[in-house]
């Protein structure tokens, strides 16, 4: 039977007290969360791991929670976001949900009501997450219900790990770095390091070995780590036609 992965949330909010309490509450109701103070690192976090919501305070320091969106739906990042402002104008809400939101909270607003409206997200994200799936060789790794298999058999991965290795299959063929994957997965949780980089990419790897998928995730000494296959390899050597 396989182990249930956890929503991943990524909350950004400039007060240090206001993260906390979502932190708190979101992980109460069984969601991984991942913390940012700060637009450039939301933005930097969201753009290299992979979440199933994304609660965004408007007024933050150095990039503003709109121009936050705005990028991200540039980039192509599709992930639900829901807006979070003190500001209750008919139009600050209308712009955010012109730039792509997925829905708008005004402060102060009650947890019960958060929670409703992300669950509500992750519903409607189950249901149209269906082609949400990444393939190296055997090894498939779905964003959808953040299940892995390998050769059709489960791994049963904790949502760290399963955050690591799907942003290494997200970006397969190519070196991601220790802080890449520490923004990525831990955002900024103060008491992660890149140690504990070293010690989930471990338990990864130890699972995926003990499932055949050995030699998918490697290390790149100086550099950080990929993931890659045989097929993958062949194709980075093959010089372009």
């Amino acid at each position: 039977m396989m182990t249930p992965v956890k929503p991943r949330v990524l909350v950004v909010d400039d007060e240090p007290g206001v993260r906390r309490a979502l932190q708190r509450g979101l992980t109460a109701e069984g969601m991984d969360v991942v913390v940012a103070g700060d637009g450039p690192s939301a933005l930097r976090i969201a753009l290299t791991g992979t979440f199933d919501v994304i609660l965004l305070d408007i007024m933050l320091p150095g990039l503003s929670g709109y121009r936050v969106l705005e990028r991200l739906r540039g980039e192509g990042v599709r992930t639900p976001v829901l807006l979070v402002s003190a500001k209750d104008g008919e139009i600050d809400q209308a712009d955010g949900l012109d730039l792509g939101a997925d829905g708008y909270l005004v402060k102060p607003f009650s947890f019960v009501v958060l929670v409703a409206q992300v669950r509500a997200v992750l519903r409607r994200g189950a249901e149209e997450g269906g082609g949400r799936k990444l393939r190296l060789g055997q090894l498939e790794v779905d964003r959808g219900t953040r299940e892995v298999r390998f050769a059709g058999v489960p791994v049963a991965l904790s949502p760290r790990e399963f955050a690591v290795l799907d942003t290494l299959a997200g970006r397969a063929g190519a070196v991601v770095t220790k802080d890449e994957l520490l923004r990525a997965v831990w955002g900024d949780e103060q008491a992660a390091t890149r140690n504990a980089v070293e010690v989930y990419v471990g338990y990864l790897r130890r699972k995926l070995d003990a499932a055949g998928a050995d030699g998918i995730v490697r290390t790149v000494r100086g550099h950080g780590y990929l993931a890659s296959t045989s097929e993958i390899d062949s194709a980075l050597d093959s010089p372009p036609r």
